[in-house]
């Protein structure tokens, strides 16, 4: 059975020939992962909108989503707490720079401590 999908063709015009395929544009948003030598990590502390928790930023990852939160759960396991990953960055629970800076730097990437 045919996936009949009408918000994907609204505003097409309508076509008579039988053999006509509607075909979506559809993007892929995968990125390249560099290579850990390449990436430049900045690894930060945040309060801001958390009522006064402290989390630790790591910014400046360049690649697809699953290698961000594959590094994201090395970094979790390592501290020990919890966090996140997305929209380009890994979010810590706690104060964890300098260790997260070492890590980083053992598994091979250019990593330093930002504020």
């Amino acid at each position: 059975m045919m996936k009949n999908d009408w918000k994907q063709r609204l505003n097409v015009v309508y076509s008579t020939n039988p053999d006509f395929k509607y075909d979506t544009f559809e993007e892929d948003d995968s990125q390249e992962t560099l290579p850990a030598e390449r990436q430049s990590l900045i690894v930060a502390i945040d309060r801001k909108s958390r009522a006064g928790k402290q989390v630790t930023l790591v910014k400046g990852f360049v690649g697809s989503d699953e290698d961000l939160s594959s590094l994201a759960k090395l970094l979790k396991t390592k501290c020990g707490v919890g966090g996140t990953a997305k929209d380009g960055e890994i979010l810590i629970q706690g104060d964890f720079r300098d260790k997260i800076v070492d890590i980083l730097l053992k598994n091979g990437y250019k990593a330093k401590r930002g504020n």
